[in-house]
C-alpha cells in the first residue's frame, strides 16, 4: 500500500510553505452590515505576512501524494507508441463524443516527462472540453495568446471535473484503484470523517463514492507539483499550465476541499460561512486565472478574490430552486431567519413574502461591494488579459441586476442572457480594454452611469 506520509511529502510541504510565504495572507472580508460598506478596504495593507497555521484537516489533505514507486507507470515502448501515434489518436468519435485520448492505458502515471506531442493533445482535450461544457467562459478567454488561453482551459477543465465529481455523475477514472475499498482511500476517509466531527448529507452510497473519487482526484494533482505525471489528460495539460505560470498547489487544494465541504454541509447558518464556501469554490479560480493573465501589484490577489465573491454570490442567489431542488440552501439561515423567511418555504410562494424582495435587494447590495473591487483588479492586469476577466464580470453584472428587476424571482424561470445580450456585452467590453485609449475612459464611465455602456 502506497503511503501518503512519506519524505517526499515532507519534502514538498517545504517548498510549498517556501512558496506560500511569497503570497500575501488574504484578508476575509465579511460584512455583516451594510451600513459599513468596504469601499476601500482591498486598498489596506496588512503588516503580518505569516503563513497562518495550518490545521490538522489541511495537513491531512496536503499529505496526498502519488510517487513512482507506488504505483505502476507506462513503460518507455508504449510512450514512444503513443508518441508516434499521437497525431492519429485524436480526442474526437466519429459521432462527435468526447473521449480520453489515454484511456486505455492501464497505469496512472507517466515515468518522466512525457513527449511535447502527448501534452498537445491533453491541451486539445482541454479546450475541446471548455468549449463544450461552457461556452461563455470559453468566450472570455479565446482572445488571449495561444498559451494563456490553452492554460485557461486546463485550468476550467479541472474545476469542472472537480464539480462534475461532487455535484454531477462524473465517474473519475485512475488505473490500478479499488474505488472505496482502496486501502489508503479507507484511511484519508476515515480520518477526514473524525476530523470532520459530522455526518454526510448525502445517502452512503453515492458519499462513498464521491469522497473517493475526489480522493484520487487530488491524488492527480500531486503529480502536477513532483517527477511523476498523471496519464489523465486534464493533469497533464495542468501540469504544463503549473509549470509556465507557477500557479501555486493551494488554490487547487482549496477547491478540491471546497467539494469535500459540500458533501458534509448543505446549509449554511451566517454569512461567515457562506463566504468561507464562496471562496473555496470560486476565489481560488480567480487566484488561478490571475497567475496566468499576469501581474505584479499584489492587490491584484486581493481583488482576485472578490472577483470570485462577486460571482459565486450571483450564481447562488440565481440558482435558489435548483439547489433547494437538491435539498442545498446556502443562503445564510441566520439572514433569511431574521426577514421572516422559513428555509422550508424556498419556493415559488416566497415571492409573495413582503420580506422577500428587500432581503434580495440587501444580498445584492452586499454583492455589489465585491463587484466594485472585482474592477479594481482590471487595470491591473496586462492589457491583452482584461477582455477576459471583464467580460465575465459584466455577464455576471447584468445577470444580478435582472434578479432585481423580476423583485428576486428566481423560480418562474432560470435568470439567464439571452444570445443579443451577450454579444452586446462582450462586443462593448472588448472595445473597451482591447482598442479604447485610456484617456477616454472618463466618458465611457460618465456614458455606463447612463446604463448606455457597461460598467466594467
Amino acid at each position: 500500500m502506497a503511503k501518503f506520509w512519506n519524505s517526499q511529502s515532507t519534502v514538498r510541504l517545504i517548498k510549498e510553505k517556501n512558496l506560500a510565504q511569497s503570497i500575501q495572507v488574504l484578508e476575509r472580508r465579511k460584512p455583516l452590515d451594510l451600513m459599513f460598506p468596504l469601499e476601500g478596504s482591498a486598498h489596506q495593507q496588512q503588516s503580518n505576512l505569516d503563513v497562518p497555521r495550518k490545521s490538522a484537516l489541511d495537513r491531512l489533505r496536503e499529505a496526498v501524494v502519488l510517487t513512482k514507486d507506488a504505483v505502476k507507470a507506462v513503460s518507455l515502448t508504449a510512450m514512444e507508441a503513443l508518441k508516434e501515434g499521437a497525431s492519429m489518436i485524436g480526442i474526437l468519435t466519429e459521432r462527435d463524443e468526447l473521449v480520453d485520448p489515454f484511456s486505455h492505458l492501464e497505469a496512472p502515471i507517466w515515468p518522466r516527462d512525457p513527449p511535447v506531442e502527448l501534452i498537445r493533445l491533453a491541451y486539445a482535450y482541454c479546450e475541446e472540453l471548455t468549449m463544450r461544457e461552457a461556452g461563455n467562459f470559453y468566450h472570455s478567454f479565446k482572445y488571449l495568446p495561444d498559451e494563456q488561453r490553452q492554460a485557461m482551459c486546463a485550468v476550467y477543465a479541472f474545476c469542472r471535473r472537480a464539480d462534475d465529481i461532487a455535484d454531477g455523475d462524473w465517474e473519475d477514472r485512475f488505473p490500478g484503484a479499488n474505488g472505496e475499498l482502496d486501502q489508503e482511500a479507507m484511511l484519508y476517509r476515515e480520518k477526514l470523517e473524525e476530523l470532520q466531527n459530522k455526518d454526510t448529507v448525502l445517502d452512503h452510497e453515492h458519499y462513498l463514492e464521491k469522497i473517493t473519487q475526489l480522493f484520487f482526484f487530488r491524488k492527480k494533482l500531486s503529480t502536477c507539483y513532483s517527477e511523476v505525471s498523471s496519464t489523465d489528460p486534464v493533469f497533464l495539460a495542468l501540469k504544463d499550465a503549473v509549470r509556465r505560470y507557477s500557479i501555486p498547489r493551494q488554490v487547487f487544494d482549496d477547491l478540491i476541499t471546497g467539494m469535500e465541504d459540500d458533501l458534509f454541509n448543505n446549509r449554511y447558518h451566517d454569512f461567515d460561512d457562506l463566504y468561507l464556501y464562496c471562496y473555496r469554490v470560486a476565489s481560488v479560480v480567480g487566484l488561478m486565472c490571475i497567475e496566468i493573465y499576469g501581474y505584479e501589484d499584489p492587490k491584484a490577489r486581493k481583488f482576485a478574490e472578490s472577483w470570485g465573491i462577486f460571482m459565486q454570490l450571483t450564481n447562488v442567489l440565481r440558482d435558489i430552486a435548483e439547489d433547494v431542488h437538491r435539498d442545498r440552501i446556502y443562503l445564510p439561515l441566520g439572514e433569511l431567519e431574521k426577514n421572516g423567511i422559513l428555509p422550508e418555504k424556498l419556493d415559488e410562494n416566497v415571492i409573495l413574502n413582503p420580506s422577500w424582495e428587500p432581503y434580495v435587494h440587501h444580498y445584492a447590495k452586499r454583492a455589489r461591494t465585491y463587484l466594485k473591487e472585482a474592477k479594481q483588479l482590471l487595470p491591473l492586469l496586462p492589457r491583452r488579459s482584461r477582455y477576459s476577466p471583464a467580460a465575465m464580470i459584466a455577464f455576471y453584472d447584468k445577470i444580478l441586476r435582472k434578479i432585481e428587476r423580476q423583485q428576486g424571482d428566481v423560480f418562474t424561470k432560470r435568470v439567464k442572457l439571452n444570445k443579443i445580450q451577450k454579444l452586446s456585452l462582450a462586443a462593448a467590453v472588448y472595445l473597451r480594454h482591447r482598442f479604447l485609449p485610456g484617456f477616454l475612459n472618463p466618458v465611457w464611465s460618465g456614458l455606463a452611469k447612463f446604463g448606455i455602456l457597461p460598467d466594467v
